[in-house]
């Protein structure tokens, strides 16, 4: 038998991100690939990121948390579970301040009426580190383009790591190229051999940016809180904004603030759906 039927899941979003949390501290239990695109295919718990948590491995820490796309593959990061995760959290048990560990690393989250702040920690911008596939010295701007050679539909994106890699394209207009189309072929582009989350931005003033997203093993989006940080960053990174800026996506805005420390805060909300315990039925092979 599955090791997760009966255990609670919530069903939540962030902007529109769907997300799935499942509680499976106290047991030994682990989501697999097979069981995440199961649930992702189900209405009552499809999502895009699956939130599973596990027993605190650092003393202070409320949970550890394996993050699953939709197709079942497993990331470091994603900012807008992690806001509810929190929330989650803070609705169980009062608390308003929540450390969260992953494996990119320990989140401080503060829970509060206007919304969940997230210190997403540092960005990453060596190419090794992103990683890409080819060494570059300046990782503002590299060499990929969709389009013809001369005459590029989008080019030369800005690359940098906030717990996953994401490569953002600078444009004057975000339907420039069909992203459902572009998205695939440059997630899964040589340059990147973990794959990339791939943003189109376009800045509106110093202030802001609004930004359309391809994620990783997730597809389009409403809302990316990790493309939104690394937007950010290279927004700023680039002289095209401040480091305290609006990040508006398709599902709505996210404040984004790049601090002199260089942590990343990130605050934004995260609303309750409906929660239920899992099932046989839900699973292909659970009996």
């Amino acid at each position: 038998m599955n090791a997760l039927i009966d255990r609670r899941y919530v069903k939540m979003n962030g902007l529109g991100n769907e997300i799935l949390v499942v509680d499976l501290r106290g047991s030994t239990a682990r989501v697999s690939a097979e069981d995440a695109r199961a649930l992702a295919r189900r209405p009552e718990t499809r999502f895009d990121q699956l939130m599973a948590l596990h027993d605190p491995r650092t003393p202070g820490t409320a949970a550890f948390m394996r993050i699953l796309n939709a197709d079942g593959s497993e990331v470091s990061a994603c900012g807008n579970g992690t806001r509810c995760v929190a929330a989650l959290l803070a609705r169980d048990t009062g608390a308003r301040e929540i450390a969260l560990e992953t494996a990119a690393g320990l989140l401080n989250c503060v829970v509060e009426s206007g919304g969940v702040t997230v210190d997403m920690g540092r960005p990453r911008f060596g190419w090794a580190e992103i990683p890409l596939s080819e060494e570059f010295a300046d990782t503002r701007a590299i060499e990929l383009q969709i389009g013809p050679i001369d005459a590029p539909l989008i080019h030369s994106p800005s690359v940098a790591n906030v717990g996953n890699p994401h490569a953002i394209f600078w444009v004057d207009d975000l339907d420039v190229v069909d992203l459902s189309r572009a998205g695939p072929l440059l997630e899964n582009h040589p340059m990147f051999p973990e794959r990339a989350n791939i943003s189109l931005a376009r800045v509106t003033s110093r202030e802001a940016l609004t930004l359309k997203v391809w994620e990783r093993g997730a597809g389009l989006t409403l809302a990316c809180g990790t493309a939104a940080c690394a937007a950010a960053v290279s927004a700023a990174r680039t002289r095209r904004t401040g480091r305290d800026v609006t990040v508006t996506l398709p599902g709505g805005p996210l404040r984004i603030v790049w601090r002199d420390d260089d942590h990343i805060l990130m605050t934004g909300p995260a609303t309750f759906e409906h929660e239920g315990r899992l099932t046989a039925e839900m699973f292909p092979r659970a009996a």
